[in-house]
């Protein structure tokens, strides 16, 4: 039996097996048309049920045969323009070309041992990402799996500073400290904000929901005030998560004037960047970012407006010796004594895979000022939608985009919220389930909306009004059968 192991010896038989999976891979893209099948979990399980993973099929062509079935026919596809759901982002050429050397050399960025110059290119990276954020020459960071971790890292070195130098007694216990530690985040904050506090031995009631102004982004002088009572009542504030992206309006926290408040009150400002931290190669809505150069750390998702394969991310530090809250020393890793630049030494995880690499092959092909362009074209176009969801009389939309997304919904004159809310999560369903559009859904102020998340730059004004109609088309179909159904119990 001929071995599989990638080496000098298969060089010939590694060849003509990728080069039949892009064979595969290419036919299915000329062939996409929509976003999904629109088969349903039950319509789907049972292909992937049905396979018998102890009897190998032994042969690349028929495997390839039965992923087509089990995995292609029913994927997702990013780049087609009636997807419009989620933060995914279609990725860019250089990046998948990074992506054959990151699996094939098989690199772990733990350790110098290991990885080589892989270790300096992912340092290399983080440096550029810090100088382009303006935290100072003091920065550094690492990469991880995505912005929920980079959050955990971040509010991990939050903790381990406030004990250090917060509001905690001498010879007071660590377990005690934690029980008065508190977060500070808006209600629009991401929902691994909650899920660190819990992860850190604080508890989701640790999170303190600072309000928001009208345009929903955190209030710099209601913060002011919470951070003051705070203390007032013995606890101490370990750290203030503003947003740079929120996951449903894409607002952007005002990020200058939270840093000052911050600073007035010595306390941790982290800034949750992965949905906006790409703003640092946009050509023409960087100013959003003001103020982000004060954080004391900073969550960017390389695999979300830069246009990266999953999973791309990093948490980035103002002070470099702050890493220390996560390093940890093995004997047979990474000794103490080792005078090696050892990744490990900042991270979270051990064995990592060298993702950084693909965003290193996309500035050296296609330049920051490109991967620019496309978020800015993002941008552009949540602006186009709205104009015309402005103007429509059947489609209401919630706030003016601050990046790329739109919360709206159907609904025309005379129409209650009630039955608002009853319409539109089965018009996301329908359309879903038609496989020609997949669209979000929320909730906000307590009401049932849709969402339109626009990250792929090759979308049109006329792919999005084509979205709109069927939201429309679904919108009167579903209120003529319930009105249909009123009339029928009469």
């Amino acid at each position: 039996m001929s071995s599989e192991l990638f080496s000098a010896r298969t060089a010939d038989h590694y060849v003509s097996t990728m080069t039949q999976g892009i064979d595969v891979l290419a036919r299915r893209l000329a062939a996409v048309d929509t976003p999904t099948s629109g088969r349903t979990p039950a319509e789907v399980e049972p292909l992937v049920r049905g396979v018998d993973l102890d009897a190998p099929l032994l042969d690349v062509g028929s495997a390839l045969e039965e992923l087509e079935r089990v995995y292609l026919d029913d994927a997702v596809w990013f780049h087609d323009p009636g997807y419009a759901a989620h933060l995914n982002c279609p990725v860019v050429v250089p990046a998948l070309l990074a992506e054959l050397f990151v699996s094939s050399v098989n690199s772990s960025l733990d350790t110098w041992d290991q990885s080589g110059g892989a270790t300096f290119v992912e340092r290399h990276l983080v440096d550029w990402t810090a100088e382009r954020l303006g935290l100072g020459p003091d920065a550094d960071g690492v990469f991880t799996s995505g912005g929920t971790q980079s959050n955990l890292q971040a509010l991990l070195m939050a903790r381990g500073q406030t004990f250090l130098t917060g509001d905690v007694d001498p010879g007071e216990t660590f377990a005690a400290a934690l029980s008065r530690f508190r977060i500070f985040a808006s209600d629009e904050s991401h929902f691994s904000v909650r899920k660190s506090a819990t992860l850190l031995g604080l508890g989701q009631g640790a999170v303190t929901t600072v309000p928001t102004d009208e345009r929903r982004r955190l209030d710099p002088e209601a913060l002011d005030v919470s951070l003051g009572n705070a203390r007032a009542q013995g606890l101490v504030p370990m750290a203030v998560v503003a947003t740079a992206g929120t996951t449903d309006f894409g607002v952007v926290d005002p990020l200058r004037e939270i840093a000052d408040v911050c600073r007035r009150h010595g306390v941790w400002l982290h800034v949750d960047g992965a949905y906006g931290g790409g703003l640092i190669t946009s050509l023409r809505y960087r100013h959003l970012l003001d103020g982000i150069e004060h954080a004391d750390s900073v969550t960017v998702d390389y695999h979300k407006t830069f246009f990266q394969p999953v999973s791309a991310s990093a948490v980035l530090v103002r002070h470099a010796d702050t890493l220390r809250h996560v390093t940890y020393h093995a004997d047979y890793l990474n000794p103490r004594a080792a005078n090696l630049p050892n990744q490990v030494d900042k991270s979270l995880q051990t064995t990592r895979r060298f993702d950084a690499l693909k965003l290193w092959l996309t500035l050296r092909v296609m330049g920051a000022d490109q991967v620019g362009e496309h978020l800015d074209a993002t941008l552009d176009l949540a602006r186009a939608a709205h104009a015309m969801l402005d103007a429509d009389p059947e489609l209401e939309v919630a706030a003016e985009p601050v990046l790329s997304t739109l919360v709206l919904r159907y609904r025309p004159q005379g129409v209650s919220e009630a039955l608002a809310d009853d319409v539109n999560p089965r018009i996301r369903t329908a359309l879903a389930r038609s496989g020609r559009f997949m669209v979000a859904g929320t909730v906000a102020d307590g009401r049932r909306w849709l969402k339109l998340t626009l990250l792929n730059p090759e979308t049109t004004s006329a792919d999005v009004a084509r979205i709109l109609d069927a939201v429309r088309d679904k919108g009167r179909e579903l209120l003529d059968d319930l009105h249909a159904y009123e009339e029928a119990g009469r």
